[in-house]
């Protein structure tokens, strides 16, 4: 049995199908010092967001402003947030749904045409292209060549989500990720492929 702790403090424990609910409760007793220093870890890792800061996404600007209750403005590709304690765990959870309601709209406009654009370019073909808000990957690829974004990747440099779109093209022809799959992601990364990898796991999946 594993525990791992998340950014936003969420527990997640992976184990044997034949464990039972009472071993899973067991375990998490147990370990339930070590869990809450991991969110308290968690916490003090988060960044702090101060009045007048501005978070630049890809096609918008986000700003921050004192107000006396949370409240968002939009004037064109300005976004302008209104909050009383930016670092509130309230004010924190308004911030990160404002963001990914942005993240979302770009990811819906940029991304696909970019991954069509990719395919076209090495001879790659999929079926349909959805956007999500996945907190366990960057994106995945079915049976059926259906292939997933995460809208989280609007967060990364374009270098690197032309990297996950090529991951996930290259799924559609080679399923695993042996090493016939790095050789083929390293002939359309310009032999990056690993390189690449190690750096988009310097970034989290999760919002805030």
């Amino acid at each position: 049995m594993k525990i791992s702790v998340k950014p936003d403090k969420s527990v997640l424990v992976s184990f044997p199908f034949f464990v039972s609910e009472k071993e899973v409760h067991a375990f998490l007793a147990r370990n339930e010092t070590w869990i809450r220093k991991q969110q308290d870890k968690a916490v003090a890792l988060r960044k702090v967001y101060a009045e007048s800061e501005v978070i630049q996404t890809k096609l918008h600007q986000v700003e921050l402003y004192h107000g006396k209750t949370e409240d968002v403005e939009t004037i064109g590709k300005v976004v302008k947030v209104y909050s009383a304690d930016f670092n509130s765990e309230k004010s924190r959870i308004f911030l990160e749904n404002i963001l990914n309601q942005v993240y979302r709209y770009e990811a819906r406009k940029l991304l696909p045409p970019r991954l069509k654009e990719l395919a076209q370019k090495h001879g790659f073909d999929y079926n349909k292209v959805s956007i999500r808000n996945n907190k366990r990957n960057w994106g995945s690829c079915s049976s059926r060549n259906n292939i997933s974004l995460n809208l989280q990747m609007m967060k990364l440099p374009d270098l690197l989500i032309d990297y996950i779109l090529l991951h996930e093209l290259v799924h559609t022809e080679i399923k695993d990720h042996s090493e016939r799959f790095w050789k083929k992601l390293d002939e359309v990364t310009g032999g990056k492929a690993r390189e690449r990898a190690k750096e988009v796991k310097k970034y989290s999946t999760y919002t805030l």
